[in-house]
């Protein structure tokens, strides 16, 4: 959040220390991560051909199931297409099927317009959502190259922004923006993906704005909207008799202090957004592989489901200790 409290002596707070209680269970789980039977399923392997088709036009040799697990097994191993298209027909050998093998070409094509997986629902009743937004290189020369020899094509990046459910820590939204797209502006977009009541909407600095209220209020009257206000910022004019979300928010630091709002409102499980944006960068990469804008969405919707399965393998329970 900008101004941060205390941010002059912040380097002197030492980090707490935690433990996890349940090793053994995440421990299993981080070893499920890789095994094959987690993304190659046997609901996969029984609709791997696609039905017959009613209407005019060829017969796709795929379903969309097949073609989805093919994006997923490419997201989770960091594999190229024609690398994709060789570990699914030796896991089909290996398994002894006799089913045809989706060809790169075909991989690529059918990412375009495959159905995106649906996103998951909320397990705790009303939804408490968690915004935030980071940057996905585009496919260009690498770091090195550009200071070895320099680039007569100038990189460009796009903009993820998501949306995670506080309570279980999944992504329940995701959109894709051009880089110079605003943060407050995806609000209404990441609400229009989730089909459940929602709570409250938690977000940075960035999210201290008028449209952001107003596009919450209009989708989900009753939700609570706690994004940090500016050090500068000053109630409304009607604060003394109707207050709005944002002048309570004022006055609270007004009275008790930043550090101690943050507390009250819970802001501080926004970390939690954080914590799923460094997830992706860590285990899909901090770039986006393909080239189309329909792919690249399917690219993303892909990138969420795999993390969401990651987390439902098992995660992990910690307890303060220092």
């Amino acid at each position: 959040m900008p101004h941060k409290a205390n941010a002059a002596r912040r380097h002197h707070i030492p980090r707490p220390k935690r433990r996890v209680t349940n090793w053994s269970e995440y421990d299993a789980a981080l070893r499920r991560r890789g095994s094959l039977t987690v993304w190659v399923t046997e609901a996969a392997i029984t609709h791997w051909k696609a039905a017959p088709r009613t209407t005019p036009g060829g017969q796709p040799a795929y379903s969309d199931l097949a073609i989805t697990t093919a994006l997923m097994l490419r997201a989770v191993f960091h594999l190229a297409l024609r690398q994709t298209e060789g570990l699914i027909g030796s896991i089909l050998q290996l398994l002894g099927l006799d089913l045809p093998v989706p060809d790169h070409t075909t991989i690529a094509r059918r990412a375009r317009t495959v159905p995106r997986p649906a996103q998951p629902r909320s397990s705790s009743g009303l939804l408490h959502l968690l915004v935030d937004s980071t940057g996905l290189k585009l496919c260009g020369p690498g770091e090195w190259l550009i200071e070895k020899h320099g680039t007569k094509k100038r990189r460009s990046w796009k903009k993820l922004h998501i949306g995670v459910d506080a309570a279980s820590g999944r992504i329940v939204a995701a959109t894709l923006t051009d880089r110079a797209e605003d943060d407050a502006a995806q609000v209404g977009p990441l609400l229009d993906r989730i089909g459940e009541p929602v709570a409250s909407v938690t977000g940075d600095g960035a999210y201290d704005r008028g449209g952001v209220y107003a596009a919450v209020h209009a989708r989900h009257p009753e939700a609570t909207v706690v994004a940090p206000p500016r050090a500068d910022a000053v109630p409304g004019a009607t604060a003394d008799t109707a207050p709005t979300q944002r002048d309570r928010h004022i006055q609270a630091i007004a009275e008790t202090g930043r550090m101690a709002w943050q507390r009250s409102s819970g802001y501080n499980t926004r970390a939690r957004v954080e914590g799923q944006i460094g997830r992706w960068k860590q285990v899909i990469g901090p770039a986006l592989r393909f080239h189309t804008d329909a792919a690249q969405a399917t690219e993303v919707a892909i990138a969420a489901e795999v993390l969401n399965r990651m987390l439902d393998l098992g995660r992990p329970e910690s307890v303060r200790v220092a």
